[in-house]
């Protein structure tokens, strides 16, 4: 149940991405009066649909990068049923696993937590009983301590004891999906919590979602519907800066005294919650160059000193189409990869599996979509090792049909990282997957961080 607020407030919501959609919907819940401005012609920031074309000239709407979602993530699932959107209907819910293209690696069962871990880890096909026993007592481990360590260590350091293909073909590929980060250098805190909830706290938390529909109908799409039909205004392809205006009377919850009133595509509001990426914060703050009192300046300086001290990572994912005479058919929707320096990418995912084309009326793309985690090589490199690793490790021909990259898709997570706060000023409030919070730069973490800065607003 949404409590509204005594106290409706004019709120301004910069970006459309899902922080800045979960940050509306909860402030119109809230009863507040919400300006939604993105500067794009489309929703859905770094999780968005993309038009391709297929080489029979066929028209299909793909993702601007192939994204999982995991039973856990209970707030981003709550939101999208709040605007419409059926999880169940949207999404391909499977039990995890973590399987090779030879069927080695690991495949939970539908049952509790943290039963279904225990019983997949022991059932675990190729794994000798000693590399078992050895993940048992460390998840062990970890439960009794909490699920926490020094702030420190590394997922290496975590599992350094364990035997060294656990590392490699169990580890390493659920740290870079978890935290986009190879577990040399991600945060074993945080690891930890990912962990936690997705294994260890609910029946269904570590199931694999996927995507059924383009992203862009998963939640942006019906979350500006509904905004629009409760009369949140939406300003679509404006590129809006933030200034400062006159003092206002309302004071915001947390704020020392009164609050300044924002100024908005020459509008004022009450509160702005900057829903954009980190290095777009500065030129979305560019108006407060002239108006802003000394201690304000100092407050925003000192937010984007912190903010600087970010780390990216760029994932790219090359869309390949099996050729007409291939069994393009892979045994599961996601299929773990064995990466190497001539083989990048990490995972697989089979689309026609997961969209349910190549059924009834819908013709099959055969389209593959190959993740390439921490990415650094340029397009063609990139395409064709992916065209290598296909062929040496599906026995598949394929031909790239379109490569994405997004360059800063996802923050570093790293030990002791210290994520930018919430509050830049008073009523001035970022929100996204890099500002401080448990979770690391996914989609639950961007919902999280929208749902807080609007519930921060009183």
């Amino acid at each position: 149940m949404i409590s509204r607020s005594s106290q409706p407030r004019r709120v301004a919501v910069i970006g459309a991405g899902w922080a800045g959609l979960a940050a509306a919907v909860r402030a119109v819940q809230l009863g507040h009066r919400v300006s939604l401005f993105e500067a794009a012609r489309q929703p859905g920031g770094r999780a968005r649909s993309v038009p391709a074309t297929l080489p029979d000239g066929r028209e299909v709407v793909l993702d601007n990068g192939q994204h999982i979602l995991i039973g856990a993530y209970t707030d981003t699932l709550a939101l999208m049923r709040t605007v419409g959107v059926d999880p169940e209907r949207a999404l391909l819910r499977r039990p995890l696993a973590l399987c090779f293209p030879d069927g080695s690696g690991l495949r939970l069962p539908d049952w509790p937590a943290p039963l279904d871990a225990a019983w997949g880890i022991a059932r675990a096909r190729d794994w000798r009983w000693g590399e078992r026993l050895a993940l048992l007592r460390t998840a062990l481990g970890w439960r009794r301590a909490g699920f926490t360590c020094d702030a420190a260590a590394s997922v290496a350091d975590l599992c350094a004891t364990l035997p060294p293909r656990l590392q490699r073909e169990f580890i390493e590929p659920l740290c870079v999906s978890a935290l986009n980060t190879p577990m040399a250098q991600a945060s074993g805190t945080v690891f930890l919590r990912v962990l936690k909830d997705a294994l260890f706290s609910q029946r269904g938390g570590s199931h694999l979602l996927l995507p059924r529909l383009p992203l862009g109908e998963l939640l942006p799409e019906a979350a500006l519907r509904w905004l629009a039909a409760r009369g949140a205004a939406v300003h679509l392809g404006e590129r809006a800066v933030v200034g400062l205006g006159e003092r206002a009377a309302v004071p915001l919850a947390g704020a020392d005294g009164t609050a300044p009133t924002w100024a908005v595509a020459g509008q004022p509001f009450d509160a702005v919650l900057l829903a954009v990426a980190a290095q777009n914060v500065a030129p979305a703050l560019a108006g407060l160059a002239q108006a802003a009192t000394e201690k304000i300046a100092n407050q925003v300086q000192a937010w984007q000193a912190h903010a600087a001290g970010l780390r990216y990572e760029a994932i790219t994912t090359v869309y390949a189409q099996a050729a007409a005479d291939e069994a393009a058919t892979l045994p599961l929707p996601m299929l773990a990869l064995r990466p190497d320096a001539q083989h990048p990418a990490q995972f697989v995912f089979d689309r026609d599996a997961i969209t349910g084309d190549g059924h009834g009326n819908n013709a099959a793309t055969r389209l593959l979509a190959f993740v390439v985690s921490a990415s650094d090589g340029e397009r063609a490199s990139v395409e064709a090792a992916v065209v290598r690793q296909a062929r040496a490790q599906l026995g598949l021909a394929v031909t790239p049909v379109r490569t994405l990259t997004e360059k800063r898709a996802t923050f570093a997570c790293t030990p002791g990282l210290a994520r930018p706060p919430q509050r830049i000023a008073p009523g001035l409030l970022a929100c996204g997957d890099y500002v401080q919070g448990p979770y690391p730069a996914t989609l639950e973490g961007a919902v999280r961080s929208g749902l807080a800065a609007a519930e921060a607003l009183g």
